[in-house]
């Protein structure tokens, strides 16, 4: 089988962006209270075993309650964080005060493209929220590839430019997802070789993809030592969202023409990674990256 993507361009093309992310989790109201008032997504539907939360009426997070699930194993891939994306610094300021009003503040970085913090939901996921800096700003290889770095993220400072806004505003996405993995050569085959995403950074230990020239939309990490596939509570699936269905169909299309099993889901197809975790596609309408 022949891992490279077609002549013709990459299987997800530069324009495409992250559109949801879902959990499965134990317990619903909990996960969703601290989505709603740490993280500050709006819930936009919700049932007894479901939720939606999402900011300026767009999806962002499913949560879907399932019980008797069982957590998800110590040496088991999966979720190292889903990161949700403010447009600008006042909204992370903000985030930062209900990080540490209602949650706990477990890390906070600069990492030269972006300005990020972090913590954990009731059911152990790691949460990102960040804000970019300007893309002008972003360091940059040789090959034109961004360069993601990490040092100390002047908290004071950003506390002070706080705007105070009690939820995610408008223009408020999914990021990125940052997996963590058995194996780096394995995902940057299925995410680079198959999918086609640039391998944007790579440290020890960890690599960072992207769509385009985005800092990265896909990270993944061999920090804690993961050996088994998937499973359990916790990261069920996430999506990108492809520019049009025709898009959508080329991809299907292309990706069951290399022998990749292809599930059709809602408006679009899901296929599974080198370790077990489901990536949706979908159209997406929303306004593109800017």
């Amino acid at each position: 089988m022949d891992d490279a993507p077609e002549r013709d361009g990459p299987v997800i093309p530069a324009t495409a962006r992250m559109g949801r992310t879902a959990l499965t989790v134990a317990d619903l109201a909990e996960t969703v209270a601290f989505y709603r008032d740490v993280v500050g997504l709006a819930v936009q539907s919700r049932s007894e075993r479901a939720a939606t939360l999402g900011a300026g009426g767009r999806p962002l997070l499913e949560l879907r309650r399932e019980a008797d699930a069982p957590p998800r194993a110590r040496g088991q891939a999966g979720l190292f964080h889903n990161a949700f994306r403010v447009p600008d610094r006042a909204a992370l300021g903000a985030a930062l005060d209900r990080i540490r009003d209602r949650g706990a503040l477990d890390g906070a970085s600069d990492h030269h493209v972006s300005e990020a913090l972090y913590c954990t939901d009731p059911e152990g996921n790691g949460v990102e929220v960040y804000a970019d800096r300007p893309r002008e700003e972003w360091p940059r290889a040789d090959d034109g590839t961004a360069e993601i770095g990490t040092v100390p993220l002047d908290l004071d400072a950003l506390a002070g430019e706080s705007d105070g806004a009690d939820a995610a505003p408008p223009g408020t996405d999914l990021g990125h997802v940052h997996l963590e993995v058995p194996s780096l050569d394995r995902a940057r085959s299925f995410y680079a070789d198959r999918l086609g995403l640039g391998v944007q950074t790579e440290t020890r230990g960890a690599a960072f993809l992207a769509a385009g020239d985005y800092h990265h939309h896909v990270g993944a990490n061999t920090w804690n030592g993961r050996s088994e596939p998937a499973g359990g509570r916790g990261l069920a699936w996430f999506e990108f969202l492809l520019p049009d269905a025709e898009a959508v169909a080329t991809a299907r299309s292309r990706l069951s023409a290399a022998d990749v099993t292809v599930t059709d889901r809602e408006t679009g197809f899901e296929v599974a990674d080198s370790d077990g975790i489901a990536v949706r596609f979908r159209a997406g309408s929303d306004p593109p990256e800017s």
